[in-house]
């Protein structure tokens, strides 16, 4: 259930290889048991669980092998769905084995192999008379109609997923309180996009993201966030995601708020909970093949929030557990309210709640079960790393096999808890429609849920009047709460209903009441009075739900609430967002709003004007435009005029987001030209500069007086080194080879550095070798922070990256000049030829790592200084890494858990980075519409976003509509090379200083 690391090139075809012969010569038969393996029996006497709980072996092989997800049904039927195929084998040996306990005794006994040619099933979930289950490039529907045990219906729902990622695939099917079905890690497998089997209605090809589907209504979303395996919901409905190394996390903004206003750029809705990341493993004889993770969550899964009613009051509420099969742990967490969302705390420090000394260990996912038991799935493998994540010489010695056909459930309650009954049969698929609406206020999970889908699939009229009284209830919240959603899912649900339950005493109940609202607004404006009466709500989650569903109505009314709802909580990121997300022709006036009232020492205002005039530039016309402008550009005394310069970078960023400028906005040049020239402030100067190299500086008198006035600015030394780089940067505008001596002067170590840079980078914009070759001539001359500049200018084209590797191959620029950014980018080159001379002159062959290496790891009895080891790493890691969040940037992994590495990891991990590269640490190439092609991380991405951080640490929003092409560069950032910076003894101190901390 991992996806920790992208691979090496080279081990590409070592890995197909090896994929063939394993399934040639049976994949998984005939291998040799490792000597950890135990027996299911055994594996009990390995695990240490928290006090107050027990734990049980419910079922194990041969009944059940290579487990990872379970169901439970209505009847008492367990369903298991054996994932027996991974890694490579895709003959269909996956199966969904039904499970009984012929003789009661609370330990299953009986196996039915109730589905089989199954491809890699990933999850499975009770639906109708049958099940749905996750196989891609399929989500099918399943049913016994005879009684015997066995599927004899099998109905392709959805289709089109993709199959070429074990760890993207689709799985784990959940009921929503809201009746949608919630799949989670979704990949497109080809053009025609996830859709319906019978007919087109479904999604366009899209990047990974969940989606939920409504089957009995042919309707199909996606959602604005993604789940790696495993996905869960709290009892009010919020959706919590999980990813292998970010175990929780939220999905704060639904995609239905994101898609009402494209002129928005919103990269990322999901909202990381918890602050912690280390693990506390008490594995005996582990082989951990991913070295840079060890001690840190590294393969997060079946995140399960307990809603099972059935544990002591520590764990009974606002608790989450999290699979760490890597580290052969369960994790839990308590939620806590933070805002509009919440922050997970770890309830026990430094141990987990569930943990195995068995390196066969591979708990993957849990499942509440009727009796409010905490039934948890172990794969019991191995090897659970993806061999592509591997290094070649472990692929070459391990069996990726070994340790299938095996498999087992355990189940977790209270140490005074009652035994299983559930076994002897359940009988809540015969229950009256009156006994199922009892049901919806039980303490435990199963049965509301269990109950809310068994009603809306009877739909009975005559059960309307129960489910109405239920959600009068005053005694059962949770119960108001799913008899309130039942009556939504079968249509029956009365406006006076959603109404009364706008003013309910519980928050949690007014915020599900005014999602329900908002589903009925179009029909029923009396909700409208009735949502604008809560904005004085003082729970902040359901005054922010309520701002997201206000934004579907645009009236005077209703905008001015927006906007106090807004001002209430202007600090919190996401109430920002909501108050954007209502249509882009509602930005004008808030942004008038947001300037009358604006604190410049509330760095909220600036974020909130930027973002607003970043819609406006991107959605209205030329008139508009320029109205703000005149406003933006206008002299204002003190610091009244904040806000001006947020403004004008806004409306620079949306201009430049267009596909074509409005009609008419080349009539503010003579006004930004000005501005450029004259304006007091420095940052509105620089964003109207901006602003002019989105929309062109047109030919005339007027462009030509305005150049000649820059040159003069640019060598008048009464002006400051900010006005004098501006004027220079102006003349880019408009790069000429007129003006190449005039800049080649200002390139002189008597000028000051920013003016130096200046005309570095506008001398650059000039399209001929020259200006580069001039450069080099006088490199013995640059400083080390122009040469450092140069450098990247080197690198705009293909003819001027030759020049820069000839000069390293003949050393006129020494190899250590070439920053690790500028290493990574130069070995990661579109240009085949390029990328290959680049990565022979700047990266070591493998047989010199080896050598390295082995030198290294000599050193390891040398005694180690942190001192001297912190010195090293501020001068070689900082600039990358941080220590549990100090002392550096966040451009890599946080290195603050590498006191659970061994010391030889780490310092293979140092001198050989490519050996493993972190999940969401890999390099990406974006080609733009316009031709420009950047680079860097992609931290976080919606359906219509993504966020690209360069090395340089530079973050830029990218709209998917500007996206031409994205491109995984499958290599670390991280440069090789650093034994020629960091001796043996220097890397003793750096480990020492890591580990101390």
């Amino acid at each position: 259930m991992r996806n920790r690391y992208l691979y090496p090139l080279q081990l590409f075809n070592f890995v197909l290889l090896l994929s063939g012969l394993l399934i040639l010569t049976g994949g998984c038969d005939n291998k040799p048991v490792s000597p950890f393996s135990k027996s299911a029996e055994e594996a009990l006497s390995t695990f240490t669980l928290e006090p107050g709980f027990k734990i049980e072996l419910i079922a194990s092989e041969p009944l059940v092998r290579d487990p990872v997800d379970m169901t439970i049904d209505e009847n008492g039927r367990m369903y298991v769905v054996e994932m027996l195929g991974v890694p490579f084998d895709k003959s269909g040996v996956g199966k969904v084995v039904l499970l009984s306990d012929t003789n009661h005794d609370g330990l299953m006994d009986k196996s039915i192999v109730f589905a089989d040619s199954l491809i890699m099933p990933s999850g499975i979930m009770r639906w109708k008379k049958g099940v749905i289950i996750t196989d891609p490039p399929n989500v099918y529907y399943m049913e016994d109609t005879d009684g015997d045990g066995r599927e004899d219906i099998r109905k392709t729902m959805l289709t089109g997923f993709d199959t070429s990622n074990l760890e993207a695939n689709v799985n784990c099917p959940r009921y929503g309180l809201d009746n949608w079905i919630y799949l989670a890690s979704i990949r497109v497998g080809h053009d025609d996009g996830i859709h319906y089997s019978d007919d087109s209605t479904g999604l366009s090809p899209l990047p990974e993201n969940s989606l939920r589907f409504r089957p009995d209504r042919h309707q199909i979303e996606t959602l604005s966030g993604e789940s790696q395996f495993g996905q869960t919901f709290d009892e009010w409905g919020n959706h919590l995601l999980v990813q292998n190394s970010n175990h929780i996390y939220q999905e704060v903004l639904a995609n239905r708020y994101l898609h009402r206003n494209p002129a928005m750029i919103v990269s990322n809705a999901t909202q990381t909970l918890a602050e912690h990341s280390e693990v506390f493993s008490i594995t005996k004889n582990p082989e951990y093949q991913m070295l840079t993770e060890v001690g840190v969550f590294t393969s997060a899964c079946g995140l399960t929030a307990y809603l099972g009613g059935a544990f002591p009051d520590k764990y009974n509420s606002n608790t989450t557990f999290v699979a760490e099969p890597v580290s052969n742990v369960i994790h839990v967490d308590h939620l806590t309210p933070n805002g509009v969302t919440f922050r997970a705390n770890r309830i026990l420090e430094h141990k987990e709640f569930l943990a195995s000394t068995d390196p066969y260990c591979r708990l993957v996912n849990m499942y509440i079960g009727p009796d409010g038991a905490l039934y948890v799935i172990d794969f019991y493998r191995e090897v659970i790393e993806g061999p592509e994540f591997m290094a070649e010489d472990v692929l070459k010695k391990v069996d990726l096999y070994n340790g299938t056909l095996k498999g087992r459930i355990y189940r977790i309650s209270a140490t005074d808890g009652a035994p299983v009954e559930w076994t002897k049969g359940l009988h809540l698929g015969d229950a009256t429609d009156g006994q199922l609406v009892e049901k919806l206020s039980d303490k435990n999970i199963w049965w509301r849920s269990n109950a809310q889908r068994l009603l809306v699939d009877r739909n009975s009229n005559q059960v309307v009047p129960a489910l109405i009284k239920m959600a009068r209830d005053n005694k059962s919240p949770l119960g108001r709460l799913h008899a309130l959603w039942t009556l939504e899912g079968m249509d029956k649900l009365p406006i006076e209903l959603i109404i009364s339950a706008l003013q309910d005493p519980v928050s949690g109940i007014r915020e599900n009441a005014i999602r329900l609202a908002e589903l009925h607004l179009d029909n029923n404006p009396n909700l409208t009075p009735a949502l604008i009466a809560m904005q004085q709500d003082p729970d902040p989650k359901v005054r922010f739900q309520l701002l997201c569903s206000l934004g579907f109505i645009n009236t005077p009314e209703v905008n001015e609430v927006r906007q106090q709802l807004l001002f209430k909580d202007i600090n919190d990121k996401w109430v920002q967002i909501a108050a954007l997300s209502a249509s882009s022709s509602q930005a004008s006036n808030l942004l008038d709003a947001i300037i009358s009232k604006f604190n410049s020492d509330n760095y909220a205002y600036e974020s909130l004007v930027q973002r607003l005039s970043a819609i406006i530039g991107t959605s209205q016309d030329a008139n508009v435009i320029k109205k703000l402008l005149l406003k933006a550009t206008s002299t204002v005394p003190g610091n009244k005029g904040k806000w001006q310069a947020p403004l004008i970078e806004g409306l620079a960023e949306g201009i430049k987001n267009r596909k074509s400028l409005p009609s008419g906005i080349a009539t503010v040049q003579s006004l930004l030209v000005q501005t450029c020239m004259e304006h007091p402030s420095e940052s509105v100067r620089k964003g109207s500069l901006h602003i002019l190299r989105a929309i062109g500086l047109s030919d005339g008198n007027q462009t030509r007086a305005a150049m000649l006035k820059a040159r003069q600015m640019a060598t008048n030394v009464k002006l400051s080194e900010e006005q004098r780089a501006g004027a220079i940067d102006f003349l880019g505008l408009r790069p000429s080879g007129l003006n190449a001596s005039f800049l080649k002067n200002l390139i002189n170590p008597r000028e000051p550095l920013e003016v130096q840079l200046a005309a570095l980078n506008t001398l650059s914009l000039i399209p001929n070798l020259n200006e580069s070759k001039y450069v080099l001539q006088q490199w013995s001359s640059l400083s080390p922070q122009v040469r450092s500049q140069a450098i990247n200018n080197f690198m705009s084209d293909s003819g001027r990256i030759s020049l820069l590797l000839d000069a390293i191959e003949s050393g006129k620029i020494n190899k250590g000049e070439i920053s690790w950014s500028q290493s990574v980018e130069l070995r990661s080159l579109e240009n085949m030829a390029l990328r290959k001379r680049s990565r022979i002159m700047l990266t070591e062959t493998n047989d010199n790592l080896k050598d390295i290496i082995q030198k290294y790891q000599a050193a390891l009895k040398l005694n180690g200084d942190p001192t001297q080891g912190k010195t090293l790493y501020l001068a070689n890691c900082a600039f990358c890494h941080q220590i549990s969040g100090k002392m550096g940037r966040t451009f890599g992994p946080d290195l603050g858990t590498v006191h659970g590495w061994a010391p030889r990891d780490i310092i293979t991990n140092i001198l050989d980075p490519n050996r493993s590269i972190s999940h969401g640490y890999d390099m990406w190439n974006v080609t733009l519409n316009n031709g420009e092609l950047v680079q860097g991380i992609i931290s976080t991405e919606t359906p219509t976003a993504l966020t690209l951080t360069d090395v340089n640490g530079l973050i830029r929003n990218i709209g998917r509509q500007d996206i031409q092409s994205l491109k995984a560069l499958n290599m670390s950032a991280m440069p090789v090379g650093l034994e020629k910076k960091i001796t043996p003894q220097g890397m003793m101190d750096l480990l020492s200083f890591l580990r101390s901390n």
